[in-house]
């Protein structure tokens, strides 16, 4: 079968173009996206689409830009196909976003490609990726412990993203362009061992099809089978998620904790991986960030947490489970007058102060919800605010100083509701009580106390 009539089946098989469409095709000027370019220009007009390219500059290879440019420009002319060009940083996005080259020139260039088909108007961006690439992608993320969702590897359609030679092999592309005598240019990272990649390629694959010559159809076989299952599974997903959502936004999503609990693992490590989704901070979770998540769900205690990448929070409570990538809440600052009542939303609480004549009586609360402070030793104004850095008081009982950080550890605090706890600070600057917690020693009530400031916390 020659090869335009395999990419077509290709084509069909995937419901890759419809008749009209304006396909925008990435080109590099390797075999890869030549072979694309040539083949979809031999059939436009048996599907009747519209042409464009576009070329990427990654600033990586300045000396051998201009020779791509130019080149694939001679080719685009001679197709009558219209090439944009365009440039991105890849080197200062990778140490913005630190991550490295690879991850930074991806993203990037999808960005690229997805703004460029939105300004032209083009229904389909069309990529060369080839069976190696997929067989290579595969073992890359098993070497890496990828589970079935990256075993599917590279999907022939995804939204706007379409791979007419999903299914050719890399020799069947040369073949074609040595026939055609149609040129192409080698991109000098391709060459070097340094990448995965292309150990893989150059090293591994080569080995590889020395035991079994068809390796790359095998093992782009098996992607699709997982593939087929992903379809499957996403809609047990889908179903079994919505049932447990209790609330959702950008970013976070709180989920009911009965339905998990007795979830088959199979299931919830996927709707975990969704959920996580969400929140917008699934590239960086592992196989072990799930396995810890389903371990706190099933084993932990109600305000149990664990901190994954990305500023994700996974908090464990009474009836939900909260994966959060919202910043923590920090308390502003108050300034208390003279007493009275204050809200304080950061910390979803109110204090309510009393100015009182000292009462003769041993019973001076528990120090958490209410607190019985001598207020002879206040100077108002006070104020109320969240902890800074160098902050010590001397916990009531204690007897000595000691760091508030040092306290927060101590009490197991999680160190993402610290900046929420309100501490009610002295005119002259004393820590007066870590609110809903301890008071400080220095203001307990003593014999000659004429006056107290009452201080009681509602939820």
């Amino acid at each position: 079968m020659q090869l335009i009539q395999k990419i077509a089946k290709t084509i069909e098989r995937y419901s890759m173009i419809s008749e009209g469409d304006h396909v925008l095709t990435a080109l590099s000027g390797g075999p890869d996206s030549i072979c694309l370019l040539q083949s979809l220009s031999e059939l436009r007009n048996e599907y009747k689409i519209s042409l464009s390219a576009i070329y990427v500059d990654h600033r990586l290879r300045p000396d051998e830009t201009p020779f791509e440019v130019d080149f694939c420009t001679k080719f685009c002319n001679a197709l009558n196909i219209p090439l944009l060009s365009k440039s991105i940083d890849v080197l200062s996005f990778a140490q913005k976003e630190g991550i490295n080259k690879q991850e930074a020139a991806r993203e990037l260039r999808y960005r690229v490609f997805h703004e460029t088909a939105d300004d032209l108007k083009a229904d389909k961006i069309a990529l060369g990726h080839n069976r190696d690439d997929q067989a290579e992608t595969v073992l890359i993320r098993l070497i890496r412990g990828s589970g079935p969702t990256g075993l599917s590897a590279i999907p022939p359609v995804r939204g706007k993203i379409i791979r007419p030679l999903i299914e050719i092999e890399r020799t069947e592309i040369e073949d074609f362009l040595d026939k055609k005598n149609i040129p192409f240019v080698v991109d000098s990272s391709n060459l070097t061992d340094r990448y995965l990649r292309n150990k893989l390629r150059h090293i591994i694959m080569p080995e590889l099809k020395k035991i079994n010559p068809a390796v790359s159809k095998t093992i782009s076989r098996t992607s699709d089978i997982f593939r087929d299952e992903e379809r499957y599974f996403d809609i047990i997903v889908t179903k079994s998620l919505m049932k447990m959502i209790s609330r959702k936004n950008d970013r976070s999503i709180e989920l009911f904790m009965a339905p998990m609990e007795i979830l088959d693992t199979v299931i919830l490590r996927r709707v975990l991986r969704r959920a996580i989704d969400a929140t917008k901070g699934l590239k960086a979770i592992s196989f072990l960030h799930i396995e810890d998540i389903i371990n706190l769900i099933r084993s932990g205690k109600s305000g149990d947490r664990i901190f994954l990448p990305n500023n994700i929070r996974v908090i464990k409570k009474y009836s939900i489970l909260e994966i959060t990538s919202e910043e923590p809440k920090k308390l502003a600052t108050y300034t208390v007058e003279k007493p009275g009542e204050i809200r304080l939303p950061e910390s979803s609480m109110t204090l309510f102060t009393e100015l009182i004549d000292c009462p003769k009586t041993d019973d001076w609360g528990d120090g958490k919800k209410v607190a019985i402070i001598n207020a002879d030793k206040l100077v108002f104004p006070l104020s109320i605010r969240a902890r800074r850095s160098g902050d010590y008081f001397f916990p009531l009982g204690f007897g000595s100083r000691k760091k508030l950080q040092d306290y927060f550890v101590d009490e197991k605090i999680p160190r993402d509701e610290r900046d929420a706890i309100p501490l009610l600070i002295n005119g002259n600057g004393e820590i007066v009580w870590v609110v809903g917690y301890r008071m400080d020693e220095r203001y307990k009530i003593e014999k000659n106390t004429k006056k107290i400031l009452k201080c009681l916390v509602k939820y």
